[in-house]
């Protein structure tokens, strides 16, 4: 079944998909008597990659996605938490030095956690995530947290969770008090399904966003109407994390 997820998701991919209209327009184009068809599957995948790829775009599905975090805010800085768990954003390996890298993701929301667990007076900082075949992304952050300055009899790793669903049930294993207050940590964008996700084993879920696809319009306003690659990378984790939410909603009918 993880394996259909994985599939479905890369057919809802905007690049995939631009593809595929081409591809179209490329064979319409082929038979004389369907280039008109063809030009207007042209016409029309012209309009969605531009569409995809600019930035005013790719900031409203942003603000769509991720507004319930934005509308109301940062948790209480005084508030106690007794865990800060940060969900891996993806580890890579480089063989030929044999080590193996945080991704700008892991960093953004380790160095979030970090912040948190000191503002929150927690007790422990949990990371999370399995690897490939070098380090898994758990190991990763709680070297770096090491590094930061975290005891590391304060720090729990959980390397066994490939996804969303199973990092709640591995700190579900983890930990017998279902009371405990927890500070969940990952980017904006995927939170919602992240929270869902925890608030099935634990009552106390506070969100934690790291880092946010939104932001406030800025700039020459004419900018955010040319073609860019990062709207088009925007709206591609967007639409995977929609496919994400829709289908763990069937999993749990």
């Amino acid at each position: 079944m993880e394996q259909v997820y994985h599939i479905l998701k890369s057919f809802v991919d905007p690049v995939f998909i631009i593809f595929v209209f081409l591809l179209i327009s490329f064979l319409l184009s082929l038979a004389g008597a369907k280039k008109r068809s063809g030009a207007l599957f042209l016409l029309l995948t012209i309009i969605m990659f531009y569409g995809f790829s600019i930035k005013a775009v790719s900031n409203f599905f942003s603000y769509k996605q991720e507004k319930e975090y934005i509308v109301s805010g940062p948790a209480e800085e005084n508030k106690q938490l007794d865990v800060i768990v940060a969900l891996g954003g993806g580890v890579y390996e480089i063989n030929a030095l044999g080590k193996t890298y945080s991704s700008g993701a892991t960093v953004l929301r380790l160095t979030h956690a970090l912040r948190m667990y000191k503002q929150h007076d927690a007790k422990y900082l949990v990371c999370c995530g399995a690897g490939h075949n070098g380090l898994s992304n758990a190991e990763v952050m709680a070297q770096m947290a090491q590094e930061l300055g975290v005891p590391k009899e304060r720090i729990r790793i959980e390397a066994k969770s490939t996804n969303t669903y199973e990092h709640a049930l591995e700190l579900n294993r983890m930990f017998v008090d279902k009371k405990i207050k927890i500070g969940l940590v990952t980017s904006a964008c995927h939170m919602k399904r992240s929270e869902a996700q925890f608030r099935k084993f634990f009552s106390s879920v506070t969100p934690l966003p790291a880092d946010y696809l939104y932001a406030s319009p800025a700039g020459t306003p004419v900018l955010r109407f040319i073609p860019q690659s990062q709207p088009l990378l925007d709206n591609t984790l967007i639409f995977r994390e929609r496919i994400g939410m829709i289908w763990y909603a069937i999993k749990d009918i």
